[in-house]
């Protein structure tokens, strides 16, 4: 998916340990895991990108210092894919397959209505899969929520359901969703039409 361009603001390993409250070694130990996106300089320091430790910090519920989210300003991040589902094992497997597919994204996950509303608020995802028939706020009122949230900067919704409702399409894409499909889920396509609807509203930017 493409990106916004937004002000570029880059943390050393040290920086992120600093904010993070833990030893430098241990933000090392976290990059080279895998666990928190970073590149690496010509001399060979780890440099994070402030949109890669918003949402490392944001994902596992850790404090965001206000330089940070004042950084994440200006739009969605077209990176980054939240899952909404209150089926613990569709949302994991979802999660480990778009992780997979695309490693470049940040997949994050909610399993219920008021969580979801606390991730949107905290990483400005580009792409949301939303299930329908959630725990809490459902599907229909979290959709009108986003949509009617000028915040949050239009992101892709795509409504998911097992639902059997005949008439639950027309009525998601008027609440403002972009795309619904029924479970169970072919994956492939959903990862193809995250690709299409991120291409057509970022602009060439498609899935890698």
């Amino acid at each position: 998916m493409g990106k916004k361009e937004k002000k570029v603001r880059i943390f050393s390993a040290l920086e992120v340990a600093d904010i993070c409250g833990v030893v430098n070694q241990t933000a090392i130990n976290w990059i080279k895991n895998g666990f928190l996106k970073a590149f690496m300089t010509p001399g060979g320091q780890y440099r994070v990108y402030a949109e890669d430790l918003f949402d490392f910090l944001s994902s596992r519920g850790m404090r965001i210092p206000d330089e940070l989210a004042e950084s994440s300003e200006g739009g969605p991040n077209w990176e980054c894919v939240l899952i909404v589902d209150d089926d613990e094992n569709i949302n994991t497997l979802l999660t480990r397959y778009l992780s997979r597919r695309s490693p470049s994204w940040t997949v994050i996950q909610a399993f219920d209505g008021f969580e979801a509303g606390k991730l949107i608020s905290a990483s400005h995802p580009g792409v949301i899969l939303l299930d329908i028939n959630l725990p809490g706020i459902d599907g229909h009122k979290l959709c009108r929520r986003i949509k009617e949230d000028p915040s949050l900067g239009g992101p892709i919704i795509i409504a998911i359901t097992g639902l059997t409702d005949e008439d639950m399409e027309g009525t998601v894409l008027a609440e403002g969703a972009d795309a619904f499909r029924r479970k169970p889920l072919d994956f492939e396509n959903l990862y193809v039409t995250i690709g299409e609807l991120s291409a057509a509203r970022v602009g060439g930017g498609g899935v890698g």
